[in-house]
């Protein structure tokens, strides 16, 4: 197996602001920095490890990268929460900047467009996304792990959910069903608010029934989405009357990586080429989990007990047997995601399964039950006991319920800030980066980082001055459907 970590986190002020700073010089270039760059926003930072065969050695390698960040912030926090702090009015929210470059450019006007289309707020929250891969694995067997992910990621919701709460200014003018906390808004027995309703939803794509029944029709359907004209996106228009871009494209989707989904099939893609195609011309390399809250009780978001459930998970996932999906259990699929963020801890909370209802709990207990002979095996071949222990907290986690992550949120909230899920996040925050600031950071370590960054500076530099094509003759070439590929040839 093989496994590597992309980390989102607000920079945030000491008080618990959006820090409104550019992103640090001394991180190198957003654009062209494999470890560290930008999300959405210039003040959204992206931590991203390497592939790794081994859990610690991920972790350790992510700690790192959070220690270098550490050190070039000043004062500045990395927000431990997955839903934002404190945030100024929509507009000043600074979009992701990369450069000059056309494909630098084309970055910063697909984040303009997300800003149109779902506001700047909802593209502050941040998660974890876990690549994984494991060799061997054709198109199709990827395709039925993630239609059982699918169908069975409300387990990771309940464990790992984090985000149970927000401040009440995330939430200004929408409607919602949070109750009143005083300066917070939270649900009782939420989980995954990030996953729910207010998270990363989107009105326009609840109409995209994508399949995940093999990858010529995932991709037909993906094809379909990118070149269908919306006429509420037609209406806000490529350029605005002053000739500035608002979007790349009027289309449903942008581009692939708009769409949203709790895991992806991936490949790593050449320069220039579209995701769509890759997959299409060479099939699925790996999948990317994209659900996971950060954990703020843990000081990179992620324990390697949680990716070696992770491991055992997915597995289960790939070796169960996986009928294909349909319309009806797509549509029973979204309802369990937004029941299980909503209201996961809810007592006797009940689920959709084959047109009847199960409790969370008991297809919980099923799921758990399954993976247990999984982790022994790992266990046996790798010599340790880390995925069976895994497991075994994952069972202690059901069982009680007030020890999830979802529920230490609220507790802390309420018995330590006064309620204010704020105060709770900006000093969780404040408490992390003392810990990761005050362990071992070697010189050598720190100058591999200042290296990565100077070069990644000047390959920035590079593919500015490469450039000669006008933007829009670029813009209008990406997005050619021709680039998409064609139907499937991969396994």
């Amino acid at each position: 197996m093989r496994r590597g970590v992309e980390k989102e986190s607000l920079r945030a002020l000491p008080q618990g602001g959006l820090a409104l700073t550019p992103h640090p010089a001394v991180l190198g270039s957003a654009l062209t920095n494999p470890n560290i760059t930008t999300d959405f926003s210039e003040s959204q930072i992206e931590l991203v490890t390497g592939v790794h065969g081994s859990v610690d050695d991920c972790v350790d390698e992510l700690t790192r990268i959070h220690q270098f960040v550490y050190s070039a912030i000043g004062d500045e926090m990395l927000w431990v929460s997955s839903m934002p702090c404190g945030l100024p009015v929509d507009e000043t929210i600074p979009l992701g900047r990369y450069g000059s470059s056309n494909v630098g450019r084309s970055k910063s006007v697909y984040r303009m467009g997300l800003g149109h289309r779902y506001g700047r707020r909802m593209q502050t929250i941040s998660g974890i996304h876990y690549n994984w891969s494991l060799p061997g694995i054709t198109n199709d067997g990827y395709f039925s792990l993630i239609r059982n992910f699918r169908r069975h990621s409300f387990l990771l919701l309940y464990l790992f959910g984090a985000s149970p709460a927000v401040c009440s200014s995330f939430v200004a003018g929408r409607e919602h069903e949070l109750q009143d906390l005083g300066s917070s808004l939270y649900m009782p027995h939420g989980t995954s608010l990030r996953m729910g309703r207010l998270g990363y939803q989107s009105d326009a794509q609840s109409s995209l029934a994508v399949s995940y029944n093999g990858l010529e029709g995932y991709a037909a359907s993906l094809q379909d989405a990118l070149t269908r004209p919306y006429p509420a996106y037609e209406a806000i228009g490529v350029r605005n009357p002053a000739g500035e871009y608002n979007q790349l494209a009027t289309s449903l989707l942008q581009i692939e990586n708009e769409f949203y989904g709790t895991i992806r099939p991936k490949r790593v893609i050449f320069s220039g080429e579209r995701p769509l195609h890759a997959l299409r011309e060479r099939g699925v390399e790996y999948v990317e989990v994209r659900c996971m809250d950060l954990d703020p009780f843990q000081p990179v978001g992620i324990t390697a007990q949680t990716m070696r459930f992770l491991d055992v998970f997915l597995l289960h996932c790939l070796l169960s047997g996986s009928p294909a999906d349909s319309p009806a259990e797509i549509a029973a699929l979204a309802r369990n995601q937004h029941r299980t963020a909503a209201r996961g801890r809810e007592p006797g909370l009940r689920l959709e399964r084959h047109g009847a209802e199960v409790t969370l709990v008991e297809w919980a207990e099923e799921l758990l039950d399954g993976c247990t002979p999984l982790a022994a095996a790992l266990d046996q071949a790798l010599g340790t006991t880390g995925h069976s222990e895994a497991v075994a907290a994952a069972r202690t986690s059901l069982a009680n319920p007030h020890t999830l992550p979802s529920a230490r949120v609220l507790d802390a909230m309420t018995s330590q800030h006064g309620g204010s899920f704020i105060e709770f996040a900006r000093a969780r925050s404040a408490q992390t980066k003392g810990l990761l600031t005050s362990q071992p950071f070697s010189e050598a370590q720190a100058l591999h980082f200042a290296g990565v960054a100077r070069a990644s500076v000047a390959e920035q530099a590079a593919i500015e001055a490469a450039d000669t094509m006008p933007f829009e003759v670029y813009r209008q070439e990406y997005l050619a459907i021709a680039r998409l590929g064609g139907p499937s040839t991969a396994r």
